[in-house]
């Protein structure tokens, strides 16, 4: 699997559901073999049972992402988002993982959102990664990208 977006985050984005400078957004790891699948993978209910669990340096929900920069990219014809990157330290035992996924915590569907608690999108690890006690897994270089592929 790559890295993916869901195609529900595309809608809500248009509708203007997810607000990206005044959203919280969060970053959750996967458990190995975690398979992404971007027509039903919509919010964090539906991926949770999947998630790293917690424990080891490890706090399920994740951890909130801060440092958002949005730029226009004119060279290669996108916009791009960026987060200040993201660790976990391993702590009495490993931590393993397949990929991550940012999802925006300022979602819910009682306050007109398609989705609670959407998914933005799923970072994949290409294969599975473990921190030992005492080393972090560190996502660096945090950037979505929105393109127009028409």
């Amino acid at each position: 699997m790559s890295n993916a977006v869901p195609n529900s985050f595309k809608t809500m984005l248009w509708k203007g559901q997810i607000v990206g400078l005044t959203h919280v957004f969060k970053m959750i790891l996967m458990q190995a073999g975690f398979a992404f699948n971007k027509d039903t993978h919509r919010a964090y209910a539906d991926i949770s049972t999947s998630e790293v669990p917690n424990g080891n340096g490890y706090t399920t929900g994740g951890i909130t992402l801060s440092g958002i920069t949005i730029t226009t990219n004119d060279t290669d014809d996108r916009t791009e988002i960026r987060w200040t990157n993201v660790q976990w330290v391993a702590s009495g035992g490993s931590i393993v993982a397949s990929g991550a996924i940012i999802y925006d915590d300022s979602t819910a569907t009682g306050s007109g959102h398609d989705f609670t608690d959407a998914i933005v999108s799923y970072k994949d690890a290409g294969g599975a990664i473990t921190a030992t006690d005492g080393t972090p897994i560190i996502i660096s270089n945090i950037m979505e990208t929105a393109e127009d592929k028409t």
